[in-house]
């Protein structure tokens, strides 16, 4: 299923929590965090949580054993597994950074699952420090949408996932995320496509405000529980209609394909 591409939104999507708030709360910076939130860049404000830490005397290693006490819903890890097996292209949209998710997708034995990773920058400098940076430069090279916060406009890496297929061949997608930062590439999505909101979060409510904007199946989860389960049956559907194209199967529906939305 090589033409099935799968995207994740990270943080409250993959993961249940925020790996953001989770380091800032383990270990111990929030009351500096809630004093400097007002005025800086989300991601601007992380990169100085870590110059914070390495002032404390606290080295990459201590970040990295704190993010592998994060956990992760054991069916989603089941879920990621079984939809690799199954020859899909797995991808990471995220607004994260790249060291805390390969950090905890490594600890459970998922990084290698996943083609791609698209995410605010990191790098360790020659102090040992570990530095953040955004995705977008908003000031030389701002992304220009509207919809989107100013270090990463997911919509545009999503543009250039689909401008890779050919006019003869167009890979499916299911798009899996719960933030406003997942409504842009969300649009982007066709009649063939899935999107998966996380129920009651903001991609959600802004899906439910007109969902005729839409044109992607809608299929929407409240737990992890819930995420892998609705994942495989996505799967499960695309399989089925694939053989069904193949005339290895009858339709059910004689043929008629159904691209109705429907939350369960």
């Amino acid at each position: 299923m090589a033409e099935v591409v799968v995207v994740f939104d990270f943080d409250r999507t993959l993961i249940d929590g925020d790996s953001d708030s989770w380091v800032v709360t383990e270990m111990g910076l929030t009351h500096l965090f809630r004093e400097l939130r007002s005025t800086m860049p989300w991601t601007s404000l992380m990169n100085r949580m870590m110059v914070e830490l390495h002032s404390q005397g606290k080295a990459v290693e201590d970040i990295e054993d704190c993010l592998k006490r994060m956990p992760l819903h054991p069916r989603v890890i089941e879920s990621i597994r079984a939809v690799h097996r199954h020859g899909c292209d797995l991808r990471i949209i995220s607004d994260a950074n790249r060291f805390f998710i390969e950090t905890i997708l490594k600890h459970h034995g998922l990084l290698g699952c996943f083609s791609e990773i698209v995410t605010n920058p990191t790098f360790v400098d020659a102090e040992g420090r570990l530095n953040i940076v955004p995705f977008h430069d908003s000031a030389s090279s701002p992304h220009g949408c509207n919809l989107c916060p100013p270090n990463m406009c997911k919509g545009l890496v999503l543009k250039r996932i689909q401008a890779a297929d050919s006019e003869f061949k167009k890979r499916r997608l299911i798009y899996l995320g719960d933030g406003k930062g997942d409504y842009c590439p969300c649009l982007r999505l066709g009649t063939r496509d899935f999107v998966v909101p996380r129920k009651s979060f903001p991609l959600w409510n802004l899906i439910s405000s007109d969902q005729t904007l839409i044109k992607a199946v809608i299929h929407g989860w409240s737990n992890g529980e819930e995420l892998a389960g609705v994942l495989l049956d996505i799967i499960d559907r695309i399989l089925i209609d694939e053989n069904t194209r193949a005339g290895l199967i009858a339709s059910p529906e004689n043929g008629r394909k159904t691209s109705q939305v429907f939350y369960p």
